[in-house]
């Protein structure tokens, strides 16, 4: 009786320690509806197609992913929602390097702290600036670019994806490696103007993202890649050289998509995800759609992984946008 009656006390207590916790009960049921991906730009960009790519890989193991642009402000918006989010794994950030490190260095008034307001899940993709020339322009390397403008100050300018972004960083990194710092800063709202600015000659520069689109351009002849800004040659495009091997040292500018939760997610969930976010990522036809559209695989797909490569970069960026003159505080 005595046995019997501790068992059933046993019991009692077990049943109740499991309606006073609730989170654990919720997650070993995620998801239960579907997840919402918040891509802090506008669609059809760079980080539009990482995230819808990843939506429809994790379905199998995550169900539906509902993918919303919240463009503005250079992602800050986005990012901003997704911070006020409930930590409940059903809002997700795909941030990057812009919206984690650049823009709350150089804007004012960001409405989230990039370290405390997120958890990094994993890193999905790294995009690289390129140094790219339209077709009239009469260099075909960087060394003849350099030796262009040299040789007419003053009439160089590049075209960036907007103020405060990544293109423009690179941008100020180039001139000043190579001492160019005449060359004027003409930014776009968005990469795609200025490429077409490029394209028709209303620009001698540009620097952009290597993507599928601007490959194509590439191979038939519209503009010329003169490097990309990557710690190695591209696996989609072997045959462009890169920066460091080009006579610029130090020229690195890469664009991370990173998957980032609120803080407070509870670790089962984020490990959750993570996991599925690996298993789409082992998928080959899901690495090669991604090298073809000019992205490089990353190998940062743990959540400690990711936390320590993002914070990395914040220090390796740090002293560059300080030495840019961007930087506000």
């Amino acid at each position: 009786m005595k046995f019997k009656l501790c068992s059933s006390l046993a019991a009692g207590i077990a049943a109740l320690s499991l309606l006073a916790s609730p989170s654990a009960f919720a997650q070993s049921k995620y998801p239960e509806r579907p997840i919402r991906l918040v891509v802090p730009f506008s669609p059809g960009g760079v980080m539009d197609i990482v995230g819808r790519n990843w939506a429809v890989r994790v379905k199998p193991s995550l169900g539906t992913v509902v993918v919303e642009n919240q463009g503005g402000a250079g992602g800050t918006i986005g990012a901003a929602e997704v911070a006020r989010s409930r930590p409940d794994g059903y809002t997700l950030l795909l941030g990057n390097t812009s919206t984690q490190i650049i823009n709350p260095l150089v804007m004012k008034n960001v409405r989230y702290d990039p370290v405390k307001s997120f958890v990094p899940v994993s890193v999905i993709a790294i995009s690289s600036n390129a140094i790219i020339v339209g077709a009239k322009l009469p260099v075909k390397t960087i060394k003849e670019l350099i030796e262009y403008g040299k040789a007419n100050p003053g009439k160089l300018s590049y075209g960036s994806a907007g103020t405060g972004t990544l293109t423009q960083l690179a941008g100020e990194m180039f001139k000043q490696i190579t001492g160019l710092n005449d060359i004027v800063h003409v930014p776009y709202k968005g990469a795609g103007p200025g490429m077409s600015d490029l394209v028709s000659g209303h620009i001698p520069m540009m620097i952009a993202n290597i993507t599928g689109p601007v490959l194509q351009m590439n191979r038939a002849g519209r503009i010329r890649i003169l490097a990309a800004a990557a710690h190695a040659r591209l696996k989609g495009a072997p045959d462009i050289p890169i920066a460091i091997e080009s006579g610029l040292p130090g020229m690195v500018a890469e664009l991370f998509s990173a998957l980032l939760a609120p803080a407070g997610t509870p670790p089962a969930i984020v490990e959750q995800i993570a996991e599925a976010t690996r298993k789409a990522l082992a998928d080959e036809n899901y690495q090669q759609a991604l090298i073809k559209a000019g992205f490089e695989l990353s190998a940062d797909t743990t959540p400690d992984k990711a936390l320590k490569f993002i914070s990395d970069e914040r220090e390796r960026f740090t002293p560059l946008i300080k030495a840019s003159g961007l930087m506000t505080q």
